[in-house]
């Protein structure tokens, strides 16, 4: 069995799961307009696919950073392992959380697969912006506090 991590080593907290929450919380913005663009162009149909889609990736990044919060503590193999069966097998429950609804009335595959391949991406470019490449701040970047 793998040792754990030398507590000197350890990084307080779950910089992962920080970094999937801010995401999270940064697609609550561009939602609404997504949502009213897919609504305009495919009607309401559209727009509760492109929810679902939405739906899916915040899912898939949270899903993602406690799957790797997890196997961090655990050791460094299993990270690794955790890193590349995980991606496997949540792109493989995506595809079949669309396959399941793709005969469903609502279902538009054009704005769900749009705001899926959008979001995963647009996401991650925008985040990378607000995350610290230090070791000493693993994680998101410090802000600087008002009034301080």
């Amino acid at each position: 069995m793998a040792e754990p991590m030398p507590s000197s080593l350890a990084v307080d907290g779950n910089p992962e799961l920080d970094i999937a929450r801010d995401m999270v919380r940064r697609a609550l913005p561009i939602a609404p307009v997504l949502l009213l663009v897919c609504g305009l162009i495919w009607g309401v149909d559209g727009a509760l696919s492109s929810a679902y889609g939405l739906a899916l990736v915040c899912l898939n990044f949270l899903v993602a950073a406690a799957l790797l919060a997890w196997a961090a503590r655990v050791s460094p193999t299993m990270l690794m392992g955790a890193t590349l069966i995980g991606f496997i097998a949540r792109m493989v429950l995506i595809i079949v959380a669309v396959m399941a609804v793709r005969h469903t009335s609502w279902a538009v595959m054009a704005p769900m697969l749009g705001t899926i391949l959008v979001t995963h991406v647009g996401l991650l470019m925008w985040e990378t912006r607000y995350v610290s490449l230090s070791l000493a701040y693993p994680g998101l970047k410090p802000t600087a506090r008002k009034g301080a």
